[in-house]
């Protein structure tokens, strides 16, 4: 079944489409990454109103948090399918900081972070490296599972750390300057993975769409 540890099946190319959430319910200059934060609801409405002009997906997973779960429930009212929830797409879990404000938080604590974001942590949090291992990791057994055919089209329903590292990653490419890659709110980013080709095993990643704007009416 879609996400399990199925033998690696190279024989398809897939459509992976990374869609943002919408933006947040909560104070501007708050910390928040795993922290479950429910979208603006018009905000929300409107997202959900661009995701129907794209046509419905095979398959669509979720970030268990609210801000992208309750974009993806709206959706399966209109006919497109259950998204699964998978905890390896949600966001960066920012430990101690989560919830309080980046200025009670410390110009010297933020900035000793930010010299090495992939490698270093918040307090009780999670690298950036860690995050983009358990998102390849997922995409991974994805593309390995043969649930899916040729050229099959999945939507992950996401955060901007998995979608400025996936594409990365999938490449096999160093994560350092990964932040420079602007994700906005209610965005999409749509890839094309072709099969592992020579004795490397990459894979070939074309970039379809990228921070498409997605809500309208907004």
């Amino acid at each position: 079944m879609p996400g399990s540890d199925a033998a690696p099946w190279n024989a398809a190319t897939m459509r992976l489409s990374l869609i943002r959430h919408p933006r947040p319910d909560i104070a501007p200059g708050t910390c928040y990454g795993r922290l479950d934060v429910p979208a603006q609801r018009p905000a929300l409405e409107a997202l959900v109103r661009g995701c129907l002009a794209l046509g419905p997906p095979g398959a669509a997973f979720t970030s268990p948090l609210a801000r992208c779960r309750d974009v993806a429930r709206a959706l399966c009212e209109h006919g497109w399918p259950a998204a699964l929830p998978e905890a390896r797409i949600a966001e960066l879990d920012f430990g101690d900081w989560e919830g309080r404000r980046w200025d009670e938080i410390g110009r010297q604590s933020v900035s000793a972070w930010a010299a090495d974001l992939v490698a270093l942590a918040p307090p009780n949090g999670e690298t950036v490296g860690a995050l983009a291992r358990r998102a390849l990791t997922f995409v991974e057994q994805l593309l390995a599972d043969p649930a899916f055919g040729a050229d099959a089209r999945v939507t992950l329903f996401t955060h901007a750390g998995v979608i400025q590292t996936l594409p990365r990653m999938l490449r096999g490419e160093p994560l350092s300057g990964f932040a420079s890659t602007r994700v906005d709110y209610a965005t999409l980013t749509e890839l094309r993975i072709g099969p592992r080709e020579g004795d490397a095993g990459r894979r070939t990643i074309e970039v379809l769409a990228f921070n498409q704007p997605l809500a309208t009416g907004d």
